[in-house]
């Protein structure tokens, strides 16, 4: 499958908008590995292989569990592999990557201001809007993942 216009060379402006919105996500409170969980878990909803692969590779470069990864999509099945905190930051994920369907629940918003705090819970709707901008790209470019990845040994 032949890739789609490359946003960067196109209209680099553009580009650079989500490079600074990445950025803020970069320098926020945000754990690292909080961040990949939300981008791996936003990438499957939203269909975005290059983003699943590529934020699944980031975080096993970090450390987080294979079988971690390896059950995001599965987390409510897999609860117990899970902490609180990221049981929440998932349906947090969920339910701002689908937003159409009821939004952020109030019951959702509230248990994030419990236990993340306002600037906290700004922060992770924020990289969660930022991965789905990134995986609309994606998708709307039919990015895949590199053959590179496919050879990667995930020991």
């Amino acid at each position: 499958m032949k890739q789609r216009i490359n946003f960067g060379k196109v209209q680099p402006g553009a580009y650079d908008a989500m490079e600074a919105l990445d950025a803020f996500v970069e320098h926020s409170s945000i754990s690292k590995e909080f961040r990949e969980l939300i981008k791996i878990r936003a990438s499957q909803i939203n269909g975005c292989s290059y983003c699943t692969d590529a934020h699944s590779h980031d975080a096993l470069k970090l450390n987080i569990p294979l079988q971690k990864v390896l059950l995001v999509s599965a987390w409510r099945e897999a609860a117990n592999v899970f902490s609180e905190e990221e049981k929440l930051l998932f349906i947090i994920t969920e339910e701002v990557t689908l937003i159409h369907m009821h939004g952020l629940t109030d019951e959702t918003y509230h248990k994030a201001i419990a236990v993340f705090g306002e600037a906290l819970t700004v922060q992770i709707i924020m990289a969660i809007i930022a991965i789905n901008a990134w995986n609309r790209i994606g998708v709307a470019t039919q990015l895949h993942p590199s053959v590179r990845n496919k050879s990667m040994q995930l020991n």
